[in-house]
């Protein structure tokens, strides 16, 4: 009576860690931002702000789980083409009219020096200090 066995996979393929059956992603390399159009998309509007022409980010590929304008198509009503093309003209351009804005931290790629937190330090440890100093004259 045969027995029919599973087949034995080699030890190479089942530790396999190329990772080859996975796509390449594009996710470090810089964005061209999309060209002018009379009738744009949301697509338009996330390519902008993937290719950092808005200011709000790196200009690299942000993969995201629902990409922008999804809620809108699910709930049967699209942005219409003057709509984004008023959100691109308002991230690209009028934005930036006044002036560039004060940048953060975290986009000088820096943390800056904690004043806060260093003089609540400061100021706890001179009242130990003048506390035990007190304590001590008594």
């Amino acid at each position: 009576m045969d027995i029919p066995r599973e087949p034995i996979m080699e030890p190479s393929l089942a530790t396999r860690s190329d990772h080859s059956d996975v796509p390449p992603t594009r996710t470090i390399d810089p964005i061209d931002p999309p060209p002018a159009s009379d009738r744009p998309t949301t697509a338009m509007l996330k390519g902008d702000i993937d290719s950092g022409r808005t200011g709000d980010k790196n200009p690299v590929f942000d993969p995201g789980l629902s990409p922008l304008g999804t809620d809108d198509e699910a709930a049967g009503t699209p942005p219409s083409p003057f709509r984004v093309a008023l959100a691109r003209r308002y991230e690209n351009v009028e934005r930036w009219m006044k002036g560039a804005r004060r940048t953060g931290a975290a986009h000088n790629k820096q943390d800056g020096f904690p004043v806060v937190f260093v003089s609540f330090i400061g100021a706890v440890g001179a009242i130990l200090v003048v506390g035990i100093w007190m304590a001590r004259a008594v």
